[in-house]
């Protein structure tokens, strides 16, 4: 399975971005994806989770009421809607899937929020 993300940038609080991660290969193996960030000095942490029906999500606190994670199977595709941004959501957003045995990342997209 590869996953490639985009869709990250520069902007300022309380802006909106939506990134998204295109899977190929073998996705029919995946149950869950997921969104984990990584800013400077800190370890990754997870951002949203959702399974591969798309019927059951899982958020961060921090981002609880701000971001969306939904999936379209169709496509193989996962977004993360984020709005009102703020500085501290500035990190490096990878995309993540995991199958029964495996787990794969994407090579991550940089999302910077100014205030």
């Amino acid at each position: 399975v590869q996953l490639v993300e985009s869709g990250g940038g520069l902007v300022q609080a309380g802006d909106s971005l939506r990134l998204s991660c295109v899977a190929s290969g073998s996705t029919i193996s995946i149950n869950v994806m997921g969104w984990y960030r990584q800013a400077p000095g800190k370890q990754r942490e997870l951002v949203a989770t959702i399974t591969s029906g798309g019927g059951r999500t899982n958020y961060a606190d921090s981002v609880k009421g701000r971001f969306t994670i939904s999936r379209d199977n169709v496509n193989d595709t996962m977004y993360l809607q984020m709005n009102s941004l703020k500085p501290e959501d500035t990190a490096v957003y990878y995309c993540n899937a995991r199958s029964l045995t495996r787990i794969y990342w994407g090579q991550g997209t940089q999302v910077t929020v100014s205030s």
